[in-house]
């Protein structure tokens, strides 16, 4: 596999992986980033995640990758800043991470494979496609992600 087959494969893990969120969240493509042998290949969600609701976020998100076989290799529990790594059969590193302004980050970053150029995805984001580097703190309202009340 060369970086843009690994790129795509990346791509559709992300595909997958925000698919399993119902309802949807609105995200958009971050930077890609390639090393000598590796890709990371990134989405930032622009929809409100109120503090109650991220560990559901979580716990979707790690449920999903579970059913596809994925490993999960670690989790921060940090009520503001929650995070949930995983790994594939097959050595590709999946995160989600919660940051500033409760900011949604997925990331999957490739294993090492034969070097080559790599597109940018094409896939469309389900949200507005902001320029890179000029993806909002988090400004799309969700009846369901951004209420204040916790799941009972």
């Amino acid at each position: 596999m060369n970086m843009q087959g690994a790129a795509d494969r990346a791509d559709a893990i992300l595909d997958t992986t925000l698919s399993a969120v119902v309802p949807a969240v609105q995200w958009d493509h971050a930077t890609t980033t390639s090393g000598s042998c590796t890709v990371t290949r990134r989405r930032t969600v622009t929809t409100i995640v109120s503090e109650q609701r991220r560990g559901n976020l979580l716990g979707v998100v790690e449920r999903s990758w579970k059913k596809s076989g994925y490993e999960i290799t670690g989790m921060n529990r940090d009520r503001e800043m929650p995070a949930v790594f995983a790994r594939t059969s097959d050595g590709f590193e999946l995160s989600l991470e919660v940051g500033y302004k409760g900011q949604v980050f997925f990331d999957v970053t490739t294993p090492c494979v034969e070097e080559s150029e790599v597109a940018e995805p094409t896939s469309r984001p389900n949200g507005p496609a902001y320029p890179l580097g000029k993806i909002p703190t988090p400004n799309v309202r969700s009846d369901f992600w951004s209420a204040t009340t916790p799941l009972s």
